[in-house]
């Protein structure tokens, strides 16, 4: 029960880079707004690369025949979020975006659900919701 309160409170916690920078780039001081939108996108990056590591361990926790796909896949979110830095900030966003959509997906398919407790379904979607609208309102901002 105490593990699943700390990953409710990290996970809670891990949206406010987003928040923040979300703030400042649509609404902060002219000067910060840049730096704020490459903070954006270099943290998505980070969160995104990291969604796959946690396959990557699930995976290797609890080895299972045919557990090499998800292998392969843990490592599709960092070879989407690196070049999605190397984009222009719109495109960028848009990519990483897709990237969150696509990592969550998985997750809740047949192969993707194996390894977690249940109750990981209600926060995973509850973060990858509102990381995925932060997206979407930083993306409208810029276009």
């Amino acid at each position: 029960m105490e593990d699943r309160r700390t990953a409710w409170l990290l996970g809670l916690a891990g949206l406010l880079p987003f928040l923040l920078t979300l703030g400042l780039a649509g609404w902060g001081p002219g000067g910060w707004q840049e730096t704020a939108v490459r903070a954006f996108l270099c943290y998505s990056a980070v969160i995104l690369s990291f969604l796959g590591g946690t396959h990557w361990g699930a995976a290797l926790q609890n080895p299972q025949p045919g557990h090499s796909p998800r292998l392969l896949i843990a490592m599709a979110p960092s070879l989407i979020a690196w070049p999605a830095l190397l984009f222009s900030p719109l495109w960028g966003l848009a990519v990483l975006c897709v990237g969150f959509v696509l990592v969550w997906g998985y997750d809740l398919s047949r192969n993707g659900r194996g390894g977690w407790p249940g109750w990981y379904w209600q926060l995973r979607t509850l973060l990858t919701v509102i990381v995925v609208l932060a997206h979407v309102i930083l993306l409208t901002r810029l276009w």
